[in-house]
């Protein structure tokens, strides 16, 4: 691949890179076509890169003051800038976005170091009031060393919100992308490497999940590890972790829920209620996979929601369209797998170019209606670009159905009640609400994180500087 300053064949561990003892091919979704080999790291590249880590936190990064931390992050999301394009055309090869989503996911990497560089050096304790004679004060202090296992789908911006939080509070980070799109976390290694980054105070190993994943989880060098990812393998992190007694950051998906009531701006929220759902090609945890609309507006909803379907384009991600591929032939089938069982039911699909690589990926957008809230396509994470419209005749009902599944992510509301907005907050399951919008343009500010299958702990914003460090609580007697 011509875009590629560095040998991705290899590993980054201890600010240098070094041959892996073997590899992997990485496959463009958008074709099917090998783009390069990837290392495939393993235990002992985990230990390796373990034991930087901990060589960092006992050198300069571990003696760093933290406003210098914020400095390098400053130099790193400066760097990210200037690459924007090309970091944009790697994710769309090597993940299958189109090319205006990808450019969106590298400026998104800048913004969350900017923010994490100017919040390196304003977490603070706190003093506490106690018996006379005592002083009582807490310190945040990092973990240590924190591993971090991060998905094929926002490659980017989940480096951006775990990574960069990580390292804003002092830890050392070890990173292991996911197999199937790996590209931009060697990128960001090098550079972080150029921004001045001390040595090891973050390496990359890609690899295989039951390998250098695994590796990783069970390390008993590791103090912390965020995961992202599906249910499944979330539970395995979470075991593999609880063996040595670390904490664990879970995002693990959701069938996130868009209610639209009888009151809604229809006209506002059509776009959100869309492209929330079609966004990445639907490979998108917080993506609204279940729109829920009150009887009365049943029909006009569906209907204009159907003729935006009829109008989405699907092709490679080079071609800038609406919807790229997924992001393998496998996820391909497993999308394909739920949309078999949608017989009997109404469907709306978008429409794959007619010159589209046929070794691409590609799955037509679908928009279902008729189905029931307990019917597989309205509780499962299908991961793929497909929509479930289910109506509700009143307040309850919503709640009851929006509530109804395993996960507790994200929801929308619409609404121009401020009553109802205030209800609906308070009664929906999940981590974020959004009110008359969703998403809100990404929200690096904004804490992230779930309830039930979706997960626990928070990412993104200050908050995820809590999750990075441990509370440490000093009593001082001086009578």
């Amino acid at each position: 691949m011509d875009d590629l300053w560095f040998d991705p064949s290899q590993t980054f561990i201890a600010g240098a890179w070094h041959p892996a003892p073997a590899t992997l091919p990485l496959i463009d979704p958008s074709d099917g076509t090998e783009i390069c080999q990837i290392a495939r790291g393993g235990r002992a590249e985990i230990d390796a890169a373990v034991t930087a880590a901990e060589d960092a936190l006992s050198g300069p990064w571990g003696d760093m003051p933290a406003f210098e931390r914020g400095r390098i992050l400053n130099r790193i999301g400066a760097l990210v800038m200037e690459r924007v394009e090309l970091l944009a055309r790697i994710e769309a090869r090597d993940v299958g976005k189109p090319l205006t989503q990808a450019r969106a996911d590298a400026i998104a990497l800048a913004r969350y170091m900017e923010f994490y560089a100017g919040a390196a050096d304003k977490l603070h304790g706190e003093t506490i009031p106690f018996l006379a004679g005592y002083t009582v004060y807490t310190l945040r202090e990092p973990h240590g060393v924190t591993g971090h296992i991060i998905p094929w789908n926002y490659p980017m911006q989940i480096i951006g919100r775990s990574v960069g939080a990580a390292l804003a509070t002092g830890n050392a980070c070890v990173l292991k992308p996911a197999e199937e799109a790996c590209l931009t976390a060697l990128a960001f290694a090098d550079i972080a490497r150029e921004a001045g980054l001390p040595p090891g105070a973050l390496n990359v190993v890609p690899g295989l999940g039951a390998e250098a994943g695994a590796a990783l989880t069970a390390h008993p060098g590791v103090h912390h590890v965020s995961f992202t990812g599906s249910v499944g393998t979330g539970k395995l992190v979470q075991s593999a972790a609880a063996d040595n007694t670390i904490p664990v950051t879970l995002e693990l998906g959701g069938k996130s829920p868009q209610l639209v009531f009888e009151d809604a701006d229809v006209d506002a929220a059509l776009p959100f209620l869309v492209n929330a759902g079609i966004q990445n090609a639907g490979q998108t945890c917080s993506a609204a996979s279940r729109i829920l609309v009150h009887r009365s507006r049943l029909a006009e909803v569906t209907d204009r929601m159907a003729d935006r379907y009829a109008a989405l384009r699907v092709g490679p991600a080079m071609a800038d369209l609406n919807v790229g591929p997924l992001i393998s032939a496998r996820q391909k089938e497993i999308v394909e797998g739920f949309l078999a069982k949608a017989d009997g039911l109404e469907m709306v699909r978008g429409q794959i170019v007619a010159d589209a690589p046929a070794g691409g990926a590609y799955v037509a957008p679908a928009l279902i209606s008729g189905a029931t809230p307990d019917h597989t396509l309205a509780q499962d994470e299908i991961f793929g670009p497909v929509q479930v419209i289910l109506p509700f005749d009143d307040d309850a009902e919503a709640v009851r159905i929006a509530n109804g599944t395993a996960y507790g992510l994200v929801a929308g509301v619409w609404t121009r009640d401020a009553g109802r907005q205030m209800r609906m907050v308070r009664r929906l399951r999940a981590g974020q609400v959004f009110l008359n919008n969703y998403g809100a343009a990404g929200g690096v500010e904004l804490p992230f994180g779930g309830v039930g299958a979706s997960g626990h702990g928070r990412e993104k914003g200050f908050e995820a500087m809590y999750g990075f460090t441990t509370l440490k609580t000093v009593a001082a007697l001086h009578g």
